[in-house]
């Protein structure tokens, strides 16, 4: 793993103000930005780590933790919701025992709750991966995680 970082933080040698680009190009090699990661970037950088946290906590596409092998994502949005996206949310919740922004301890699956993702005719709708599911029960929901174990 450090002699990859060093790897990727080349580049940015000398530039303080590259931090998200340095964050994204880490996050989307090891998945997530860990303690080690956020210390090795800050003496990188010579700033402090709560600068880095600063920063990566206030855009929701970085994460602290790592993401499970398949994202499953379920549709809150209204049109998903009164088609009964809450009780798909409820079962996957208990068949993967996580809760939403949770992973399962294998790091097998992470849960994720999504606004809106603007698929209303198809609704209800998840997400695995990058495979839109149409049209879900809580049911069917369940067999569809099921097949990726």
């Amino acid at each position: 793993m450090q002699n990859k970082l060093a790897e990727l933080l080349a580049p940015y040698e000398g530039e303080k103000g590259a931090l998200i680009p340095i964050l994204q190009k880490i996050q989307g090699e090891f998945g997530y930005l860990s303690d080690k990661i956020i210390h090795e970037i800050a003496h990188f950088l010579d700033i402090s780590e709560s600068e880095i946290f600063g920063v990566a906590t206030f855009y929701a596409q970085f994460r602290f933790t790592p993401h499970g092998k398949h994202v499953v994502k379920v549709c809150l949005g209204t049109s998903c919701y009164v088609r009964g996206a809450t009780q798909i949310m409820e079962a996957l919740e208990q068949k993967l025992d996580i809760k939403s922004g949770e992973t399962t301890s294998d790091l097998k699956f992470s849960l994720e709750r999504v606004a809106c993702f603007g698929c209303c005719a198809l609704s209800p709708i998840i997400v695995v991966d990058d495979t839109v599911y149409s049209k879900i029960t809580a049911e069917k929901a369940k067999e569809i995680v099921s097949s990726y174990e």
